[in-house]
Parts: structure tokens; C-alpha cells; sequence
């Protein structure tokens, strides 16, 4: 039941994964110059309310210091990258 849950899980870390690259792909191929979308601008783009709730909830529940420190450098870095460690 939990194998099922856990490949389930990456299979779709590693779906989203391949959009965002397909999308960072086109983007770099249409400017004609590396392009590497991060998971922040994305998740903004997509649904900027979830995003804000999430900074609340980290912040207040669990500390500023781990929003500041962890949690931005990931929201950082590319969000294929981010997804297609998550698989």
C-alpha cells in the first residue's frame, strides 16, 4: 500500500518535473538564452494565495529562521530541478 503511495508520488514529482523543463526548454530556445525558472516565480505564477499560506504557516508554526535559511534557497533554485529531486 505505501509502495504504491510512494511510486504514485514520484511519478507525478517527475511529471511535473518534465513540464517545467519542457517549459524552461521553449523559454531558453525562444530567447536565445539560458533560461532557468525558479520554483518560486512558478509556484506564484500558478497559485500566489497557496504561496503566501505557506510562508504564514512556516513562519508562525515552525520559525522564521528555517523560511529564511531553507526554505528560500529551495523556492530558489529551479523547479524542475526541486521536482525532479523529489522523484
Amino acid at each position: 500500500m505505501f509502495r504504491f503511495v510512494f511510486r504514485l508520488a514520484a511519478m507525478i514529482a517527475l511529471s511535473i518535473s518534465v513540464i517545467m523543463a519542457v517549459l524552461d526548454a521553449t523559454r531558453t530556445v525562444a530567447a536565445s538564452v539560458l533560461v532557468l525558472t525558479p520554483l518560486n516565480t512558478s509556484w506564484l505564477a500558478v497559485s500566489p494565495d497557496t504561496r503566501a499560506a505557506f510562508e504564514t504557516f512556516i513562519r508562525t508554526k515552525a520559525s522564521p529562521l528555517l523560511w529564511d535559511g531553507a526554505v528560500a534557497w529551495v523556492l530558489n533554485q529551479p523547479g524542475f530541478a526541486v521536482f525532479a529531486v523529489l522523484a
